[in-house]
């Protein structure tokens, strides 16, 4: 998200990449905002139209390209932000619900529906993003803490995970945009997402790229 600040956070143990603990996560992984939660109404209308790609945007010297990629699917690593941003402007001009199902992505169009899986756990749930983010090279996407707290990835503060790109029902849709949870997704099989873990780790240890592309793993 274009408005995160960087802070420590602990590393999930699918990888041992130090790297990621330079610039990891937006929030140290232990709050809680449940007790500071705003109703969805406060943050004003919701809608899905229209869809905004964008023109190409240079953050600290690097040119991100947005584009609609039909079959998008990655893998990476995400961290999460929370109360201390309720009520910024995200990207597409909504106001920032941290407990809403919501992420940042640098080039999914705005709105974008994805389906993303935590790899140690295979827990899959629907995520609705709204914003551009995060700016560094060690996370694919970053999660609101209400969709990191439904994903159960809260603790961990960075957690690797598959993004997939879906069309999800106008009920699913609704429910994401009015602030509350999706029906979560089934989980993905241990056969799955072994492969995926060991793709990720060899990519990422070839290329140096956390972010990298799976589409062929696509199950």
């Amino acid at each position: 998200m274009k408005f995160a600040a960087d802070s420590g956070a602990k590393l999930l143990g699918v990888s041992t990449l130090a790297a990621l603990l330079a610039s990891c996560g937006t929030i140290d992984g232990v709050n809680d905002n449940a007790a500071t939660r705003i109703p969805p109404a406060a943050y004003g209308a919701v809608s899905d139209y229209p869809v905004k790609i964008g023109k190409p945007y240079k953050v600290r010297g690097k040119t991100y390209t947005p584009k609609n990629v039909a079959r998008y699917d990655e893998l990476g690593y995400t961290a999460w932000y929370g109360k201390e941003y309720a009520g910024n402007s995200t990207a597409n001009g909504e106001r920032f619900n941290p407990n809403g199902i919501s992420a940042a992505h640098k080039t999914l169009p705005l709105p974008s529906y994805v389906e993303v899986t935590a790899l140690d756990t295979g827990r899959t749930i629907l995520v609705r993003v709204n914003d551009r983010g995060p700016f560094t090279e060690n996370r694919l996407i970053d999660l609101s803490y209400g969709a990191a707290k439904q994903l159960d990835v809260v603790k961990q503060g960075v957690a690797a995970v598959r993004v997939r790109k879906v069309n999800p029902s106008e009920q699913e849709r609704a429910i994401l945009r009015n602030g509350g949870a999706a029906i979560e997704r089934p989980r993905t099989p241990d056969s799955v997402l072994s492969a995926l873990r060991k793709s990720l780790n060899e990519m990422a240890s070839v290329s140096g790229d956390y972010a990298v592309q799976t589409a062929a793993l696509a199950d």
